[in-house]
């Protein structure tokens, strides 16, 4: 088997490339899934970056995204396949007509002609390089974590009326988890495990001077300052990067060099989605919870 990367400081420098930055531990369990063949797991608050690092690594290996967009109520119907009936139906229609028995109509209608592809199975069939998305594994019942179990372990799937069919290459496999509920054993135990939090200081600060050009390195400071400080207090959802992202390409088309405590209150709404977030964040900036400013926040005259 052909490996993608060379080393994890190649996957990292790869990612940096098309703006994913990385760091040590995501570039290493990159590495490691290519060399191991297996899926990553990718668990971690919404909004960290979870899904980009899929799409990034599809974009660096030049392979097709699939995405399997995981909801309640998920079945083999949406994640595998299923068989196209209404023209199942037409041909039973026809064949009768030339009076064919039901041995020759079963062959028939059961196979590829008749087959819908799903995610999963479209992964497993494509010849060319795929980069497996399952994404919000968390949102499906423990039932439907069984569909996936095959895939994952043997990169295969079972079709009664058709066998088994074997993956004619391997996919690099993510699954994202918000962590809403505990994953079973089993899944867990066919992938490697990535926990992506919110980023440090230095490296949200990096993550805005890539992503947003044209501000400068003294916004950039600042906004990722004030992020840290709000992530910091009792909030029913902190903001998450691309809130940090939104943020600081609002204030640079305000034509914001400095952010003032009016212009970051004024502003909030754009970091913060609950009314009571954006209440105690407003304390929190104009000093009413601590008697000081917050850092990067000089006061307005």
């Amino acid at each position: 088997m052909d490996h993608r990367f060379d080393s994890p400081a190649s996957v990292r420098s790869r990612l940096k490339d098309v703006d994913y930055l990385s760091d040590d531990a995501i570039a290493g369990v990159v590495f490691l899934a290519d060399r191991l063949g297996k899926p990553i797991l990718v668990e971690g608050p919404a909004g960290t970056g979870k899904t980009q690092l899929a799409k990034s690594v599809a974009e660096i290996l030049g392979a097709r995204l699939i995405r399997l967009q995981c909801y309640e109520g998920l079945d083999e119907s949406k994640a595998l396949y299923e068989w196209n009936y209404k023209k199942q139906l037409l041909r039973i229609q026809a064949e009768r007509n030339r009076e064919a028995t039901w041995e020759d109509i079963e062959t028939d209608i059961f196979s590829d002609e008749f087959l819908l592809t799903r995610p999963l199975l479209e992964a497993i069939r494509a010849d060319e390089p795929v980069v497996l998305l399952i994404d919000e594994v968390d949102r499906v019942e423990i039932e439907t974590e069984a569909l996936l179990l095959e895939v994952l372990s043997d990169y295969q799937v079972s079709i009664p009326e058709l066998g088994t069919i074997d993956a004619r290459q391997i996919p690099m496999v993510f699954l994202t988890s918000n962590n809403t509920r505990e994953l079973s054993e089993a899944l867990k135990r066919r992938c490697l495990f990535l926990h992506i939090d919110y980023p440090d200081l230095e490296r949200e600060k990096e993550i805005v001077l890539t992503k947003v050009p044209g501000i400068t390195d003294n916004l950039a400071d600042q906004v990722a300052r004030i992020v840290r400080s709000i992530r910091q207090l009792e909030l029913k959802k902190a903001p998450s990067v691309s809130e940090t992202l939104d943020w600081a390409r609002t204030l640079l088309l305000l034509g914001v060099d400095s952010i003032t405590e009016a212009e970051a209150t004024e502003t909030l709404n754009i970091l913060l989605k609950y009314q009571s977030d954006i209440a105690r964040a407003t304390k929190e900036l104009s000093g009413d919870t601590s008697g000081q400013r917050r850092p990067g926040v000089p006061r307005t005259s």
